[in-house]
Parts: C-alpha cells; structure tokens; sequence
C-alpha cells in the first residue's frame, strides 16, 4: 500500500466511524457531550475489523 492509498484508507475509516457515531447519537446511545472520548474508541474498532479481513 504505497502512502496516497493509505491517505484514502483513513480517510474512508473517518467516514465509516463518523456515520457510526452520528447514528449513535441519533439513537441516544452517544450524546454530543460525550463524543470526544468515544469517538476515538469506535475508530479504533472499526479499525481493528478492517484489518481483521
């Protein structure tokens, strides 16, 4: 993977991790308040099932 497919890969893991987020807060599973520690935890997530597969 050179480095402009890895800028794109984060990229798209930013994506997917903030739609997540947002439907949590949607959901009332996340609040706004909340937000700065846990969306670092649900990119971390996402992560990891990226590179599982």
């Amino acid at each position: 993977m050179d480095n402009k497919d890895k800028i794109i890969a984060d990229e798209v893991l930013l994506k997917v991790s903030k739609e997540i987020a947002i439907k949590f807060i949607e959901v009332g599973r996340l609040t706004p308040a909340t937000f700065e520690t846990s969306f670092p935890k649900i990119y971390v997530t996402v992560k990891k099932t990226v590179k599982k597969t």
